[in-house]
Order: structure tokens, then C-alpha cells, then sequence
């Protein structure tokens, strides 16, 4: 096998749950092969190449070292790519950003309003 269909390969390196989600988000333009947009699912990978993908909580930029178009468990799944290392330090700097952020909720010293707070709120309005 020499090439493959991105969406097949994204999905057996299980960057994506389902092919459905592959294909979404190839189409929504959040997957670069080789620093090109790809407009279809059906666009072909083969080894060598350089896959960029977009996700909400992190973008990685991996080589495929490896083509199937079987899902197979997680470790099988690793051996199909190897990430950059610029992909690895970004990473690892997202998540140093994220360990090091202030919790959210320890803004909300005072819990949730009362109703008296609620009708001073409501007062201040002119409800």
C-alpha cells in the first residue's frame, strides 16, 4: 500500500474518534498536508508526508511514518507517525501555560448571589 485516503489514516492514528469527524474536519480546513489545505477527504497520504491538524485544545504537526487503514489499539496507532519537535515543545509549553493558570473558580469568592444581591442587581437595573 502506497498511498491512503487522509481521512482513513487520520482516523486509524486516532487523532479522530470517527471518520465521520475526520472528514468534518478536513472540510472545515483544520488538516494541512505538506502546508497545503486539503479540500477533500479523499486527498491521498503516503509516507513522508507532513500532516498538520488544528484541534481545539492543541495543533500537532506529525510525519506519517506508517500507512493502515485499520484502527487498531493505541499503540499500534503511535507507530504510524512521529511528531515534530517544534509540535512537541509547543505542546508542552500549552501545558505548562494550562498547569500554571489561575483556577476559574476561586474567582467566585462569594458563592452565588443571594437574593438579596440578586434584588440590589435587579434595583441598579430599574426592574
Amino acid at each position: 500500500m502506497d498511498k491512503l485516503r487522509l481521512d482513513k489514516w487520520l482516523w486509524a492514528a486516532r487523532f479522530y474518534k470517527t471518520r465521520s469527524l475526520a472528514v468534518q474536519a478536513i472540510t472545515a480546513g483544520r488538516v494541512k498536508l505538506n502546508d497545503q489545505i486539503v479540500a477533500k477527504p479523499a486527498r491521498e497520504v503516503a509516507v513522508g508526508d507532513l500532516v498538520r491538524i488544528r484541534k481545539p485544545n492543541f495543533d500537532a504537526e506529525v510525519q506519517v511514518l506508517a500507512l493502515s487503514a485499520i484502527r487498531g489499539p493505541a499503540p499500534q496507532a503511535a507507530l504510524l507517525f512521529q511528531e515534530t519537535l517544534a509540535s512537541i515543545t509547543a505542546r508542552e509549553r500549552l501545558a505548562e501555560q494550562r498547569r500554571l493558570a489561575p483556577e476559574p473558580a476561586l474567582d467566585y469568592a462569594a458563592g452565588r448571589p443571594t437574593k438579596r444581591d440578586r434584588r440590589l442587581v435587579d434595583e441598579l437595573r430599574g426592574r
